[in-house]
């Protein structure tokens, strides 16, 4: 039961942790795509990224850093399909699925 409980554990865990990728991605990708077309300035970054941090106090992640990190990550992987492939992939997800089943 103990071993049933951890793996559920961490299937969890990757589970969170690869929507939450996917969940940066687009909204960075959704950042860059409105600056361009709507001419946003350098700083819808930090406005964008205070509004987020009112709205969702308890959630990390939001900061302009990470928003920039973000912005990296869209440019260095700008296709959707190749981002999730990736994603899939995170380290332990194959070897706990294929544990648990």
């Amino acid at each position: 039961m103990k071993q049933r409980i951890r793996e559920s554990q961490v299937r969890a865990s990757l589970s969170v942790n690869r929507k939450l990728v996917m969940l940066y991605w687009r909204t960075e990708r959704d950042i860059l795509v409105r600056q361009e077309r709507e001419n946003w300035g350098a700083k819808i970054v930090d406005r964008l990224a205070a509004d987020l941090k009112k709205a969702f106090p308890e959630m990390k992640g939001f900061s302009p850093r990470n928003l920039k990190y973000m912005r990296a990550f869209v440019e260095a992987w700008p296709e959707e399909q190749f981002v999730q492939q990736a994603v899939a992939k995170i380290p332990g997800a194959t070897t706990c699925a294929s544990s648990i089943t």
